[in-house]
């Protein structure tokens, strides 16, 4: 009996396209038709392992290059995308692989593994606003710079700023939006961020440009804003001081106006929404404005394991109606709710290409197996946004009821 015969049915019963499979002892012709592509399995993937985590299983001997496709991986994973609801998870023997801590201590390590690799590397296929989340295409012809620039112009034009406001970016990155906020619309910002080679980036671009007067970045944890007037830190030690002169303003008793949040709440846990939420209330002002932009999914589950165990440890994908149930908990309305999904297909295929365009270059720093993870990563998500898989969406909501915002977007 072959040692393969398991792998090989496995996949032909889950990939639904002709395709040819090799492997060290034989070669198949799957499906009816011209294959749409290769698959070269270079060594067994036990059952256990196929039983466990399809995309576990797959996705660890792409990585470690016991699997090839010859043809375009993200073509590849666009078809298994389809079957997805066929793949298999083992919740009990993934138990501590999708349930990990809360704890401050271990999602900062998590958020940090990811978001800390080196702004070097991120600078090689993010465009030049170093946003790392979904773009906004009106045409196909934008480029992804363009496409970032409108994403956070869009933003912005749903909170309705105004000169002297006071806006806060839970979970900055590097902090582009902020600086569009200040720079155009007259605000004055604040950010947070755990990631301390974001904050490092924001820090000297702010003392850089003069900006100390308008514009913060802090290194905090988002539970941190709901007792304010109590936390003192240091920054270089992992967490922030409260020395500056927008930070004084809000501990003496004053609040935000306007709070956004884009792609930081897939990294805060199912069971601490409700604390998230809490922290929001406690510093938005009455009738102030508050923009969740989030990956959602259409149902409520705990993730991919591969994902979980190599990309974003941690990270959790909430759905639209959980996050939209919460919200009258804490008196937040709910005003404007928009999808972006495709949006995010096109912005994740831009990264791919200049990721792959510096693939030498990222070997080099990296190693073979970081690249074909990372690589993996990229052009999966494309695949899943494209099935709807994942969503994104962006809901404007409002603390209690607020009369004199426009009556059309």
């Amino acid at each position: 009996m072959s040692q393969y015969r398991y792998l090989t049915n496995y996949l032909k019963n889950l990939i639904p396209v002709p395709f040819e499979l090799e492997t060290a002892e034989e070669f198949y012709q799957i499906g009816e038709g011209p294959a749409h592509f290769h698959v070269k399995i270079k060594k067994d993937i036990p059952k256990r392992s196929l039983l466990r985590s399809t995309s576990l299983a797959l996705g660890e001997a792409y990585m470690k290059g016991d699997l090839e496709i010859d043809g375009d991986l993200y073509d590849v994973l666009d078809t298994l995308m389809g079957e997805i609801r066929r793949f298999r998870k083992d919740s009990w023997a993934l138990h501590g692989l999708l349930h990990t801590s809360l704890s401050r201590n271990n999602q900062e390590k998590e958020v940090t593994s990811h978001y800390d690799i080196g702004n070097d590397f991120y600078r090689l296929w993010l465009d030049e606003t170093m946003s790392y989340s979904c773009g906004y295409f009106p045409d196909e012809n934008r480029s992804l710079f363009d496409a970032q620039v409108g994403k956070t112009d869009h933003i912005l034009e749903k909170l309705y700023l105004k000169p002297g406001m006071k806006l806060l970016d839970i979970g900055c990155g590097w902090g582009f939006l902020l600086k569009r906020a200040v720079e155009h619309y007259g605000v004055r910002g604040v950010g947070i961020t755990l990631a301390k080679e974001q904050y490092r980036q924001l820090s000297e671009e702010i003392h850089g440009a003069h900006m100390e007067d308008r514009l913060e970045v802090h290194l905090m944890d988002y539970r941190d804003l709901a007792e304010l007037d109590r936390v003192e830190r240091d920054a270089e030690s992992g967490h922030f001081a409260s020395g500056n002169r927008l930070w004084n303003e809000l501990c003496a008793g004053e609040c935000f106006d306007r709070i956004v949040s884009v792609g930081m709440i897939e990294h805060v846990g199912r069971e601490n929404y409700d604390e998230f939420f809490n922290c929001v209330d406690q510093v938005l002002k009455p009738g102030g404005l508050f923009l969740l932009h989030f990956i959602s999914a259409l149902e409520e589950h705990s993730g991919d394991p591969w994902i979980r165990k190599y990309i974003f440890p941690g990270g959790v994908i909430p759905s639209l109606r959980e996050i939209v149930r919460l919200l009258p908990d804490v008196g937040f309305y709910t005003l404007d709710v928009e999808s972006l999904r495709r949006h995010y297909v096109r912005t994740l295929q831009c990264w791919r290409e200049n990721f792959l365009a510096h693939r030498y270059e990222i070997t080099e720093k990296f190693g073979e197996k970081f690249t074909r993870m990372w690589d993996l990563y990229l052009a999966s998500c494309a695949a899943a946004f494209h099935h709807g898989v994942v969503d994104l969406h962006q809901v404007l909501m409002s603390k209690g009821v607020n009369n004199e915002l426009p009556m059309t977007r």
